[in-house]
């Protein structure tokens, strides 16, 4: 598996992961705010931004942790969206390369059941699959649409996502349809006990794909967390990029020896 992780900034080793159909650079206005603090680990998971080799599987989330644990210096992780689903099965499986964790909108589970609440329908993410077979781009479009609705700054937020989204070329198209499978299926809640590390929970009030109920809810399974709320949709590093910089420093902090 090769993937383009770029480096950058002094301080504690940080990974940054990112959601289904970006790569990292959508990460720009919080890395700025965190490369003086951070040596940063800025990830292009696979088929996406400069990681352009995909093979199918290679976004199975328990081989991409130990890709990039194998790739990074052991350091906190951050994931949003999809990329959470890969930093929460590294912290799972990996706890000796990850010192904290920080999951934004992201959640254990991604689709409705009839015991989460806190969820999309299933149906939603398969309409999305169907409907890139039939019209690739505008199919992303009503995605990265989707990311932002609720967000009192949403239209600055779409603006800088659709920016983004094709600056290092087109994602694969087999691997978004895996990306939107892994949100299908994949359901962590019953392993949530078992973190061993300090552990982060960034909720957009507004998010209309991850309810803040499901961060808030994982987070009360953990043993070591916190739960932060605002005033958001499904990117709040974007709207809200310093305090979103701010509670990640004071994790950070928080695992320095006194």
């Amino acid at each position: 598996m090769n993937l383009s992780i770029k480096t950058m900034g002094r301080g504690p080793d940080l990974v940054l992961l990112h959601g289904w159909a970006m790569h990292s650079g959508i990460f720009a206005p919080l890395s700025e705010r965190l490369a003086g603090r951070f040596r940063l680990h800025l990830v292009d998971l696979p088929g996406h931004g400069d990681s352009h080799e995909f093979t199918s599987g290679d976004l199975d989330p328990g081989r991409l942790a130990r890709a990039i644990a194998a790739a990074t210096p052991p350091a906190l992780w951050l994931g949003w969206s999809l990329g959470g689903l890969i930093a929460l099965r590294a912290a799972l499986d990996l706890p000796g390369q990850v010192s904290a964790l920080v999951e934004i909108a992201s959640s254990p589970r991604f689709v409705r059941a009839a015991d989460w609440p806190h969820a999309v329908p299933a149906a939603i993410f398969r309409e999305f699959g169907s409907n890139l077979v039939a019209s690739f781009r505008p199919a992303i479009e009503r995605f990265l649409a989707l990311e932002t609705l609720g967000s009192v700054h949403a239209q600055d937020e779409l603006r800088e996502l659709k920016a983004h989204v094709y600056e290092r070329g087109e994602p694969s198209e087999q691997a978004l349809h895996e990306g939107l499978d892994l949100l299908d299926q994949c359901d962590f809640r019953a392993q949530l006990s078992a973190l061993a590390m300090p552990s982060l929970w960034i909720a957009g009030r507004r998010d209309r794909i991850v309810p803040p109920g499901a961060l808030r809810w994982a987070a009360s399974q953990c043993t070591h967390s916190d739960f932060l709320e605002l005033s958001a949709g499904h990117a709040p590093f974007l709207s809200h990029a310093a305090e979103v910089a701010e509670a990640v420093a004071a994790l950070a902090s928080a695992q320095q020896p006194a």
